[in-house]
């Protein structure tokens, strides 16, 4: 039987991102990293340029952090924090090569008036590892991200946290692996998860839609929704025509030097739910 597409409406968010200023592969943090590969920064900034100005189109509002020189990754903005009803659980990075951005990116948030905010006692990175639903926040661990640091979030938002344990580390973060398309609906990568995290999806997310590793490796799921519109790497075409039979709007993108550190759209998108 056919299903058929839900009507879908978009909702207008407010987004942080940090133009690719500095971005360049100087050291290898993920199986993505080659620093042996050149990399066009001035190509990064026009497609990085691209998606802000996409965003803009669909009637959503794009707040701009400063980079800092030493950062390269700080254009992976969802790293830096995790917003929800106005409090920020600022990062603390894994890796020294990123220690920098977790401070950097809770002092812009100060400054910008945010009363709640914490800097976290255990490693979390941000909307990378936390991915928030109607009825609960999705948290990845395995290779970033803390157990510990689930607890703490549970505790600073008041909302239920799920564990999900990443296993291939080609999907290091979650949301490599599982994007939140709206509300409750999700899709993901089954095999990015561990066995016991895997029958917890299928048991909370019975209608998820399961992504195959071809759209998973060209970070087909490091997308953003609206509920209408997915923003997406144009090179997950598979996985856009799945959308569009669901009802929702499928947008690729090309991210092409910003994957060279491992990232797509979402890894450059953080989500400020005020």
């Amino acid at each position: 039987m056919s299903r058929t597409p839900r009507s879908r409406t978009a909702k207008s968010r407010r987004y942080l991102m940090c133009r690719p200023t500095h971005f360049e592969v100087a050291y290898a943090i993920n199986p993505w990293m080659d620093p042996s590969k050149p990399v066009d920064r001035e190509l990064a900034v026009t497609q990085w340029e691209v998606l802000a100005d996409l965003f803009k189109s669909l009637g959503h509002q794009v707040e701009q952090i400063s980079p800092l020189p030493g950062c390269p990754d700080m254009v992976y903005a969802a790293n830096g924090a995790t917003v929800i009803d106005n409090r920020v659980l600022g990062a603390r990075f894994r890796n020294p090569e990123r220690a920098a951005e977790g401070p950097a990116y809770l002092e812009w948030f100060r400054a910008e008036g945010y009363r709640q905010t914490l800097e976290p006692t255990h490693v979390n990175e941000g909307e990378g590892d936390l991915l928030v639903t109607d009825t609960c926040v999705l948290a990845g661990t395995g290779f970033r991200s803390a157990h510990e640091a689930h607890a703490e979030a549970q505790e600073f938002f008041g909302r239920p946290v799920v564990s999900l344990t990443l296993v291939d580390p080609h999907f290091y973060h979650l949301d490599t692996a599982l994007t939140v398309l709206d509300g409750d609906e999700i899709m993901y990568f089954p095999e990015a998860f561990s066995a016991g995290s895997r029958a917890v999806l299928e048991r909370l997310f019975p209608d998820a839609v399961l992504v195959s590793r071809a759209d998973a490796e060209v970070f087909g799921l490091n997308s953003v929704s609206d509920g209408l519109h997915v923003v997406m790497p144009q090179t997950a075409a598979a996985l856009a025509a799945r959308l569009r039979a669901r009802g929702f709007e499928p947008i690729g993108v090309d991210l092409s030097e910003l994957r060279k550190g491992g990232g797509s759209v979402k890894c450059c998108t953080l989500e400020l739910r005020d």
